[in-house]
């Protein structure tokens, strides 16, 4: 298998970074958005992304979702599903059935 040549990347804000694949998405962008609290800032960038790409940044957004649709989302991982099903809890909500 050969391994995927890495190429610099410029962000708008004029950070550079080298990725291998076509994902767009700045890593030192992405740390300074970093949510401070709520359970956004618990999940790792890609799954963050990915809920907030979907419209999901609330734990009421999330409850309207299964965990079979949650993890359809590109970026979101089984490892993401503990984090989430607690933060759910704590709220008295839960995913869809």
């Amino acid at each position: 298998m050969l391994k995927e040549k890495k190429k610099l990347k410029v962000c708008e804000k004029g950070h550079e970074f080298y990725k291998s694949i076509d994902c767009p998405t700045c890593p030192t962008c992405e740390k300074e958005n970093k949510p401070t609290s709520g359970f956004l800032s618990k999940l790792s960038s890609p799954a963050r992304s990915a809920l907030i790409h979907e419209g999901i940044e609330t734990l009421l957004d999330l409850s309207n979702y299964t965990e079979k649709e949650i993890l359809k989302l590109h970026g979101i991982g089984p490892a993401s599903l503990p984090t989430l099903r607690a933060s759910l809890k704590e709220e008295g909500l839960s995913f869809k059935e």
